[in-house]
Parts: C-alpha cells; structure tokens; sequence
C-alpha cells in the first residue's frame, strides 16, 4: 500500500509540473525577431566639376528676317557640337565649335540658308549640377548666294543628369552683312535644345 501512495506521489508531482509549464507556455523556447528596418537607397551622387571635354547633338528652330523685311524665313535645324570646359571653382570658361544643318528659304527666289557653322567662346557660372552661361564668336552661314561671316551672341544652361550626361538649352543672336552681294543684313535667332556626353 506504501509503494503505491510513493508512486501515486510521484505521478501527481509529475503531473503537476508538466501542467505548470504548459501554462507558462511552450516547452521549447520562442526566439523573436528584432525588425529589420532597410534604409531608403541614396541618390547618386553627381560631381559639380565641369572641366573636361565634352561633345553632342542639338535640335532646334531658326528664324531669318532681313532689315528690309524683303527676305526672311525660318526651318528646324539640327547638328552637332564640341568643346571644352574649365572650372575654376564658381567661374567656367570653355570653347567650342557647333555646326547646325537646315534649308531656310529666304523667299523672293533670293537663295537658301544651307548650314551655320560658329566658333564659341563661353563665360558661365557654377552652380553645382547646373552651369548658366554667356557665349559669343563668330558664325558662317552656307547659303545658295555665296558665304557670309558674322558674329553671334547669346545665352545658355547645361544642367548634370549625371556626372557624364547634361542637356540644356540655347538662345543665339547672329548678325550677317551684306549676304551674296544683295545689299541685304541678315539677322537670324537659334533656339536650341542640347544633349552632351562628358569625358
């Protein structure tokens, strides 16, 4: 009869301790996770640096009006451009040579402006990603009347997409005398839009 109360004792205690820690949870430890917070990814980066070379197409309208008022005319004009920049901290000075093709007709049968080819020099002013610019040099227009030589002037922005591609824009003045022979002063504005890869 002893034996039996021992084990009875026994089971009951058994029991008893299984129940407790049933109640207090699970027999095997939980692990809980810390949450893992990932960071928002970094903008890249782009040097404010613009010296270097650099070279690219442009696409855009000119217009041509004669003192007179005799001739004029306007067409798209697309071409190429490259040049040189160097950044002395807040001030940019460069060079570069573009040439844009069109057919303007200048109406009256007084001939056609085939191309303009110009020579720059460009002053601007760093503003980190973005360079506003004054250029001005001289422009030979290509016309079915012979060649004429001119200066030109004007303003321009180039803004860093990334440290090797800018796009910008462009608004010159030329001034051509006396075109062909015809007595006539041709004064023509190219607005441009421009696309570059720097090296």
């Amino acid at each position: 009869m002893k034996r039996t109360t021992t084990i009875a004792s026994i089971a009951l205690i058994a029991s008893s301790a299984f129940a407790g820690a049933a109640a207090a949870g699970s027999l095997e430890d939980t692990t809980v996770e810390a949450p893992v917070f990932t960071p928002a990814p970094t903008p890249v980066a782009v040097d404010g640096d613009w010296t270097g070379f650099y070279t690219g197409l442009q696409v855009g309208q000119t217009d041509i009006d004669s003192d007179s008022g005799a001739l004029d005319g306007d067409d798209t004009s697309y071409g190429f451009h490259a040049g040189y920049d160097y950044d002395f901290g807040k001030f940019v000075l460069g060079g570069e040579l573009d040439y844009d093709k069109t057919d303007i007709d200048l109406g009256n049968g007084a001939g056609d402006v085939d191309s303009v080819a110009r020579a720059k020099l460009k002053a601007g002013y760093d503003f980190g990603n973005t360079l506003v610019y004054a250029t001005a040099g001289a422009a030979r227009a290509d016309t079915s009347v012979g060649d004429e030589t001119g200066p030109f002037a004007g303003l321009g922005v180039t803004y860093k997409v990334t440290d090797r591609y800018t796009v910008g824009g462009e608004v010159l003045q030329h001034k051509f005398d006396d075109v062909g022979g015809t007595g006539d002063d041709l004064d023509a504005t190219t607005i441009s839009l421009r696309g570059s890869m720097r090296f």
